[in-house]
Formats: C-alpha cells, sequence, structure tokens
C-alpha cells in the first residue's frame, strides 16, 4: 500500500471550501469550527481518514491553511498552549493508542479542548531522560506512581500528561520505562509555578503523590516506554522548529521590522547604522533558511515518528532566535537595556502592547530555546551521531541495571 492517498491540490482546496459552506471562521468561534475541520479529515491531512486526516502527503497541511486564509479574514490558528496536544500529543497517540483513545482524545486536541503537557524531565535527569527516577508500581489493574517532575510546560492548563516512569529498576535505564497517559485532575497530582525572567510562568515542577493510573492508560506495553517516548521527543522538535511563520517575511522576522521601523534613527551614527542594517539583512536571511528548513522537516514528517530532520529545525531555530533577539535589543539602543519595574508574575500567556514590549519580551525568552525540547548542545549530538556517522559518546552505563548506576 502506498504510504500517502494520491490527492490533487485543486481536490484538496475543493474539499477546504466544503467545509466553509458548512462552517465559516467569520461566524464561527474557534472550538466548534476547529471541531468540524477535524470531522472534514483536514486537521493534520497526513493522519488516516476517521482520525482527523485524509492519508495524504504532510506537505499539503499548508494548502488546507492557505484556502481558509484565502477566503476568511479570520483564521483560527493552533491555540498557544495546544502546542504539546498537538504536536506531540496527537502523533504518540495515534501511533501508540487504542482505538477508543484516538476516538475521544484526538479531536479534543486539535479542537483545543484539551491541553497536554509532558512530562519526561525531573530534577535529576534533563538532558539524560532516560536516567529519570519516578516509580510506577503495579497494583492490580492500576499503577501506583511517586516522584517529581520539572519543566512541565503548561501542566497549570492541562487536562492530560504525557508521562514517562519507571517501572522495573533491575535492567538498564532504558528498558525499565513505561509510558502513561496521566489524568491531570487525579488525587495526588499537584502542580507548582516555576516563575521565569519574563515574569510568566508557563512550566512547572508537578509532584505526584500515589497517583493512581489505570493500566489501559498505558501507551505501548510495559517497558517499552522509551520507544514510545522517542516518537513524543522527535515530533516535539518538529513543532518546536517547525512553529515559526509558514509565510515569507513573517513571524519574527516581522516582529524585528517593526522594531527597526520604530527606533530613533538618530541614536546611532552612520557607521553603527550601515552595521545593524547589515545584521538585519542577515536575520532575514536566517529567517528565511530557517522557514524553508522547516517546511522541509514537516515534508518528511510521517504520522508516527519523524526521523532526525526535526533536529535540524530545532537547533537552528534555537541559534538563528537568540541572535534576532539579541539583534533587537541592540536596534533598540539605551530603551533595549530597560525592563519596565514592577512586572506582574503571572501564569498563562501575557499580551505585549508594542513591538518594543515583544522585543524586550523575546530577548529574554529566547534564553529558553536552546534549553527546551532537547539542548542544543543534544541536537549537535543527535545530528552527529545519526546523520553525519560520527562516533558516539562514551556509555559506561549501557548494560547496568539501573538501580546499579552511581548517581550523586
Amino acid at each position: 500500500m502506498p504510504d500517502h492517498i494520491q490527492m490533487s491540490e485543486d481536490e484538496l482546496r475543493e474539499r477546504t471550501r466544503a467545509l466553509l459552506e458548512e462552517v465559516h471562521p467569520e461566524t464561527t468561534e474557534a472550538i466548534p469550527f476547529r471541531r468540524k475541520q477535524y470531522e472534514h479529515g483536514l486537521a493534520w491531512v497526513h493522519f488516516p481518514e476517521g482520525h482527523g486526516g485524509l492519508g495524504l502527503s504532510p506537505k499539503m497541511n499548508v494548502i488546507v491553511q492557505d484556502e481558509i486564509g484565502k477566503h476568511s479574514k479570520v483564521v483560527h490558528q493552533d491555540p498557544g498552549a495546544s502546542i504539546i496536544g498537538i504536536g506531540m500529543g496527537a502523533p504518540v497517540v495515534l501511533t501508540y493508542g487504542t482505538d477508543e483513545m484516538k476516538r475521544d482524545m484526538l479531536p479534543r486536541i486539535f479542537s483545543g479542548e484539551d491541553v497536554w503537557c509532558q512530562m519526561f524531565s525531573e530534577p535529576s535527569a534533563g538532558s539524560d531522560v532516560a536516567g529519570l527516577a519516578m516509580r510506577a508500581e503495579r497494583d492490580g489493574d492500576e499503577w501506583v506512581v511517586n516522584g517529581q517532575k520539572v519543566w512541565t510546560t503548561v501542566a497549570h492548563l492541562s487536562r492530560w500528561g504525557m508521562l514517562l516512569a519507571r517501572t522495573n529498576p533491575d535492567v538498564p535505564k532504558h528498558d525499565g520505562l513505561s509510558y502513561f497517559v496521566l489524568d491531570m485532575q487525579a488525587p495526588g497530582v499537584e502542580v507548582r509555578p516555576l516563575y521565569q525572567i519574563t515574569g510568566e510562568a508557563e512550566f512547572n515542577e508537578v509532584f505526584l503523590t500515589d497517583v493512581r493510573i489505570p493500566h489501559d492508560r498505558m501507551l505501548g506495553k510495559e517497558g517499552q516506554g522509551w520507544n514510545v517516548a522517542i516518537t513524543t521527543l522527535m515530533n516535539e522538535r518538529v513543532a518546536i522548529g517547525g512553529g515559526g511563520s509558514k509565510k515569507k517575511g513573517g513571524g519574527g522576522i516581522a516582529q524585528l521590522l517593526k522594531v527597526w521601523n520604530d527606533r530613533n534613527k538618530d541614536a546611532s551614527s552612520p557607521a553603527q547604522e550601515a552595521i545593524l542594517r547589515d545584521r538585519m539583512t542577515q536575520a532575514w536571511i536566517e529567517n528565511e533558511l530557517l522557514r524553508v528548513t522547516s517546511q522541509r522537516a514537516r515534508a518528511a514528517q510521517k504520522s508516527g515518528t519523524p526521523g532526525p530532520e526535526g533536529s535540524v529545525s530545532k537547533l537552528a531555530q534555537a541559534e538563528i532566535h537568540k541572535r534576532m533577539w539579541e539583534l533587537g535589543v541592540d536596534v533598540m539602543g539605551a530603551t533595549g537595556l530597560t525592563f519596565e519595574a514592577g512586572y506582574e508574575l503571572r501564569q498563562g500567556y501575557g499580551s505585549l502592547n508594542s513591538a518594543l514590549e515583544l522585543a524586550k519580551y523575546q530577548f529574554l525568552r529566547s534564553r529558553a530555546n536552546s534549553i527546551e525540547g532537547g539542548t542544543s548542545e543534544i541536537m549537535r549530538n543527535i545530528l552527529g551521531e545519526r546523520v553525519l556517522g560520527l562516533p558516539g559518546e562514551p556509555r559506561v552505563d549501557k548494560n547496568v541495571a539501573w538501580k546499579d548506576v552511581p548517581r550523586s
């Protein structure tokens, strides 16, 4: 059977127009519109029919968005808090979930009704996720889970969590993990905010105390958690790396150009102005390269586990964003050195009133880009080993039971 069903671009556009005849984004709220979009197979067109897709090539997703944009001034984009569910939760449920999970969870993920979070990192297991210590012990038809997770983005908003826990400490670390879908409203789940330099607490630490998870909420089989986690991690990197604008000159570079146009042009000398102009040109080129690289990663993505191409765009996104917003601060001059005193600590996504405020925020927030979703160092290791075929990092714990590995 071929990997993808054949459908022409014109046929897909016609199908999208049929959706707009039934419900239109200018007269329909986001959740009911996206529900209908899912029913029409126009949520993720590369997913199978009946699960929000049509079995098409991933690169045809952009056609749906383009056609909606042509016929509507309002486009109900992916909700900001739903990037984890849409980019990572949906592929892992599709690949490993039961038919009941797919039927119940996928529509609500795409509509934005249910927010998801990813619960991998722990205080002593960040880059080395497989070394995590959270324990899950079988008790009849349930698993009892205890431990702590950290850096859990949007946990405070989430209905479901993708949880990786250790179910067998007597085997090597990668072999003793299992993967669960956790009800974030279950007794024993405690979410505590972690405030960032931006004043936001978009990520959290989560404590689980005797939390019970039904056995049928395990994705994959017991001990196969690492394989399931790879599906999540690879899709995470595609989601983060491809999270920018799909439009030429859009997204972050468009915001930076507003800062450029609104700046005090008399604050810099002709020589400084020439240097800034060169850096702006370079930033535009790099953002365009990032956009097309992300398109290539999405085109290569399959409905299950993408290959290492997501690490390319994720690494590029992190480093380019940091350089771009450092430039934004330099363009603002002395104004860029200040961040308003007394800013409110908050959870969720705050509103910013001007291009200058946004640029200052992005400068601070971009510090996390080379850490979240796998550090830039880890991305370079993946690309070196899996793409370039370079020797891997030495591993002294490869065949050692997790309980016997020395820990500080």
